[in-house]
């Protein structure tokens, strides 16, 4: 759910003058530049309705980039002001790797967008077969576990869709990308088991398996193949 107070810029990523007339801040312009080539895809190619929105108001703790979705529209959220957290997830990457994994960030989210305008979000695969609750389970605890599964399977989705970006893009740097986003995911705490994509991260440890024309079709046609182990 988007806050009220939130300052949205719907310009065609022309980011010079988007960031001149939202007064956005170093890190908000850094991070737009450096997934300006997914966005101008998605926005392109794909013809999805993604708009940018930045929480002007401080957010500390928040993650700095994330999908929300309202009134059919998808809406690309940047958390950083006030947020001395927010690029805990580079810590360790090097200054000039640093780009590639905000663009392969990018595209995860955009993964999301993707999924939600194909209306697939929360879907699953023709004649997939749901695993049974526990007979005994409370119906609180059988909807607390169709909310995590939907939630894991759509964030192993984007990861693969990320990884599928870069594949296509900058097959060379697949590797680099691929151990740092499998050690973010490793080093996830416990309470984070929504974001626990390993089951898919395991079948893309090959770039390979992601080359084609579409790299969130191809995402999704491996996501597919993993439904049965991630569940």
């Amino acid at each position: 759910m988007l806050k009220p107070a939130t300052l949205l810029l719907t310009a065609s990523f022309a980011l010079p003058s988007v960031a001149s007339a939202a007064q956005l801040t170093d890190m908000e312009t850094r991070w737009l530049q450096a997934g300006a080539a997914v966005l101008a895809y998605a926005k392109g190619q794909l013809k999805l309705p993604v708009d940018i929105v930045v929480q002007p108001q401080a957010a500390p703790g928040a993650v700095p980039l994330a999908m929300g979705f309202d009134g059919g529209r998808c809406k690309l959220v940047f958390s950083m002001r006030g947020n001395d957290t927010a690029e805990d997830v580079l810590k360790g990457v090097p200054a000039e790797r640093q780009a590639l994994m905000i663009e392969a960030m990018t595209a995860h989210e955009i993964g999301h967008c993707w999924r939600h305008a194909q209306g697939n979000w929360h879907a699953v695969p023709a004649g997939f077969q749901e695993r049974a609750a526990e007979p005994a389970a409370s119906p609180e605890t059988v909807r607390m576990t169709r909310q995590l599964r939907e939630t894991r399977r759509e964030e192993g989705y984007a990861d693969l869709a990320a990884l599928a970006w870069i594949q296509q893009r900058r097959p060379a740097d697949y590797r680099i990308v691929y151990q740092w986003l499998h050690q973010v995911r490793e080093a996830q705490p416990d309470t984070h088991v929504s974001h626990d994509t390993q089951a898919w991260l395991q079948l893309a440890t090959d770039g390979h398996v992601l080359a084609g024309n579409s790299p969130f079709e191809q995402a999704n046609s491996l996501w597919n193949k993993a439904m049965l182990s991630a569940d």
